[in-house]
């Protein structure tokens, strides 16, 4: 190429750049410089982020209906986050700037304390909001496998590493005292491998019906999920559940169920100071979230909404500053509207330090009907 060609390209990207410098000078460049100073104010004062899961978990159907449900353009802005399952949520909410809460798993304290990677002090440096849904716990096997003793040495996938299936697996497999291969495939990797029958089983928590099994071609091969036994030594951290034939109509048949365990999920934060900016915008979503509660139970609304219970406690940890408020000042609402002002079978009467599972199920449904009855209530003011 000549020098001509040479200065003739030059001169162009020259003119380029004198174009974009102008335009970025008169305001062209900048998104934001025609755009009132308070617009830019409101919507950076109270937004909040939700770091939650991938697109085939529940985990952010969940941060995608708090942000539809909760934004307010004049108070609220919930922006939900991609994120990698419990354990790296659990670690970004501790260390990763800009994250507000996550979703994670109840399990997840103990696994930490037992690792002692995130320092002996990460139960005061979380806190929750509300405990969530239930992540079932679903081991899907070859054929020839009839219960969780035959997975005994054998090869079984326990999900990525880092997320909360690998955490939750070990944990019970461990409890259980069954000791299996580990390996760590995602689940469309581990369904090939189950059909090449490289590995014995496979391993999800997830709400159920878990949409990574429809991935799963019924016809390619039969296979089946393992039943969990529900024992003493997981009793403190997880429930006995069961997976129907409606939840998985192509792996098992009609009129049979198979028992399995639950793991609950979580919404945490950070253990902010009472007067920092970070503990104002998290209470401002907490009151919101606890004001609006009963419009997560209408459609469109994720189905596992409906077994949430905000005033369920959480073994081992401590409840967030804003949402213990909300359900104190629920509390205090519910009893005044009582004959003798009776609050003795409110759920916030219960010690903080005490557990939903000491509660058989009429209590449950007891406490959870005085919550929404208060929250009908705040809505009719």
């Amino acid at each position: 190429m000549g020098r001509k060609s040479w200065a003739i390209i030059v001169f162009i990207a020259a003119a380029f750049c004198g174009i974009g410098a102008a335009n970025a000078q008169s305001g062209g460049g900048d998104q934001n410089a025609s755009r009132p100073a308070s617009l830019a104010e409101q919507l950076n004062a109270n937004n909040v982020t939700v770091i939650s899961g991938n697109p085939n978990g529940t985990y952010l159907y969940f941060a995608y209906d708090m942000s539809s449900v909760l934004d307010d353009p004049a108070s609220l802005r919930v922006l939900p986050v991609v994120g990698k399952g419990a354990a790296q949520n659990t670690k970004d909410l501790l260390y990763l700037k800009g994250i507000d809460m996550g979703i994670t798993q109840s399990d997840i304290l103990r696994h930490f304390k037992q690792t002692g990677e995130m320092g002996a002090d990460i139960a005061t440096r979380l806190r929750y909001i509300t405990r969530l849904y239930n992540e079932e716990m679903h081991v899907l096997g070859q054929a020839d496998i009839d219960g969780i003793e035959d997975l005994r040495g054998k090869k079984v996938n326990f999900g990525d590493a880092g997320s909360g299936t690998q955490i939750s697996s070990g944990l019970i497999f461990e409890a259980l005292g069954v000791a299996v291969e580990e390996v760590n495939l995602d689940q469309a990797e581990a369904f090939e491998a189950l059909k090449r029958g490289e590995i014995a089983a496979t391993v999800l928590f997830g709400g159920k019906p878990a949409a990574a099994f429809a991935q799963l071609d019924p016809g390619a091969k039969t296979f089946k999920f393992i039943e969990i036994p529900y024992t003493s030594e997981l009793l403190d951290e997880y429930l006995p559940v069961q997976l129907t034939h409606g939840d998985y109509p192509d792996l098992i048949p009609p009129g049979e169920s198979v028992d399995t365990v639950a793991v609950g999920s979580v919404l945490a934060v950070f253990n902010w100071a009472p007067d920092s900016d970070h503990y104002r915008r998290v209470a401002n979503f907490t009151r919101a979230l606890f004001e609006n509660f009963e419009k997560f139970m209408q459609k469109p609304r994720h189905p596992k909404w409906r077994e949430v219970n905000l005033a369920a406690e959480l073994p081992g940890w401590e409840r967030f500053g804003a949402a213990r408020e909300m359900l104190e000042k629920r509390r205090s609402a519910v009893a005044e509207s009582r004959p003798g002002g009776d609050s003795t079978s409110i759920s916030t009467d219960i010690a903080p330090t005490s557990s939903l599972l000491d509660l058989d199920a009429r209590q449950r449904d007891e406490l959870f009907r005085d919550f929404m009855d208060w929250q009908a209530k705040q809505q009719s003011r």
